[in-house]
């Protein structure tokens, strides 16, 4: 079978494809001797999935909204109902000045990324060719083979600032960020997946007068960020304005399943991702926006993010600082980021003998699965080596599996150290 150009380049192996096939076949072999620190599943929290049964049922007991929701083709642009509800939140929470036609619902915030970046970048009339800048790296993994064209991202990487005796934090160097004519966008995430960094405000202002400068626009991922899911550790307003694309997803609110992601931006960017997702796919999940919409109506879900979903992962985000302390032998050369959102642990081993592709498989054979972070370096050969000393942690799961993986990592990589 001969595939196009495109076709060929969307079906080369990945590092994502490889690490979820990886991560798949070890759970089916390893079943619960397996400590999984590598996926990025939210956590099931109790409070929250009560939340979302007890609308799930009212939905049920409404034979209308019950039926409408499984039989009925939304706009390919989102649910009217769930557009108002989100514009009328925003513009009560922070004063933002958005209405429906801000809105567009995608199938989950990844596809929402597909359609954005190449509606914006790759080939334009004339010859030229735009790119996507990243001004701070590394960035999440599930970016890197987005682009239909070759060389549509690049990366700078970051200024790092040791903030404890173990514990540093990436900033934006922007005495290195220079957005020429052929910057087609820029794109943050915030909190940052891996790193769990959050860009300060001052950070988040300079960017976006660069871009006003520059003509471009500024897109801020908010997976994990403010109004929701919030799981921010420190101050995260969230920022927004006409020449800022912000997309927001319903996965981290314990809704991956749904597949629902949520793009606000002007209406001719609004306007265009729902003609891709006609294209694409007709129209969007509705079962997402069905359950979502009367708790952002009430205000609910300010509860549900403030009282259950910060809380939770706050509180594992401590112990599992405070397990490191504990168990990783103060001489080891390590560091950890910042943890100032998000549900993961960044951590370097400076200067690690091995790449961090090996320190995974070594740490694979002890049963405990981790990300490298050779794979989170895309578009900047200059953060390779650095990136391929550190691994991505994800604490959300059970305290004794964490743990535990925490003792079988810090066992490993010191017996690599010769310690």
């Amino acid at each position: 079978m001969e595939f196009s150009l495109t076709g060929s380049r969307w079906t080369e192996r990945s590092g994502i494809e490889e690490l979820m096939e990886d991560l798949g076949n070890a759970l089916a072999e390893g079943g619960s001797a397996v400590r999984m620190l590598g996926g990025g599943n939210p956590a099931i929290i109790p409070d929250v999935a009560a939340c979302w049964r007890r609308e799930m049922q009212n939905l049920l007991d409404d034979s209308i909204r019950f039926d409408r929701m499984l039989a009925v083709y939304d706009p390919p642009k989102g649910n009217s109902r769930f557009a108002l509800a989100l514009a009328g939140y925003l513009q009560r929470t922070y004063g933002w000045n958005v209405g429906a036609e801000n809105i567009a619902v995608t199938a989950g915030g990844q596809t929402a990324f597909f359609y954005l970046f190449n509606l914006l970048a790759g080939a334009h009339v004339g010859g030229r060719k735009k790119r996507v800048i990243f001004p701070i790296m590394p960035e999440y993994i599930g970016y890197a083979n987005q682009g239909l064209a070759t060389e549509m991202f690049s990366g700078l990487a970051p200024e790092i600032t040791f903030t404890g005796p173990h514990d540093f934090k990436y900033r934006v160097d922007f005495s290195r960020l220079k957005l020429d004519q052929d910057c087609a966008a820029v794109c943050v995430s915030r909190p940052t997946n891996p790193s769990g960094n959050v860009l300060t405000h001052p950070e988040m202002e300079h960017l976006d007068a660069l871009c006003h400068e520059a003509g471009v626009p500024l897109i801020v991922d908010n997976a994990y960020g403010a109004p929701f899911p919030g799981i921010l550790f420190k101050s995260g307003t969230p920022h927004w304005n006409e020449n800022t694309i912000l997309v927001l997803s319903l996965s981290k609110l314990g809704l991956p399943g749904t597949r629902t992601g949520i793009v606000i931006a002007r209406p001719e960017i609004t306007r265009a991702i729902a003609a891709m997702s006609a294209v694409s796919g007709l129209a969007n999940g509705t079962i997402g926006q069905a359950l979502v919409t009367p708790f952002l109506e009430s205000g609910e879900i300010d509860t549900i993010v403030k009282d259950m979903i910060r809380p939770y992962y706050q509180s594992k985000a401590l112990k599992a600082r405070e397990w490191v302390a504990e168990i990783f032998d103060p001489s080891l050369d390590y560091f950890v980021h910042e943890t100032e959102g998000t549900m993961f642990l960044w951590i370097w081993f400076r200067n690690l003998p091995i790449p961090a592709c090996e320190l995974y498989s070594r740490l694979k054979h002890r049963g405990v699965l981790v990300v490298p972070g050779d794979y989170f370096g895309f578009g900047c050969p200059d953060v390779d080596a650095h990136v391929s000393q550190c691994i991505r942690l994800n604490f959300a799961m059970d305290e004794d599996t964490v743990r535990e993986g925490f003792r079988i990592i810090a066992d490993e990589v010191s017996a690599i150290y010769g310690l």
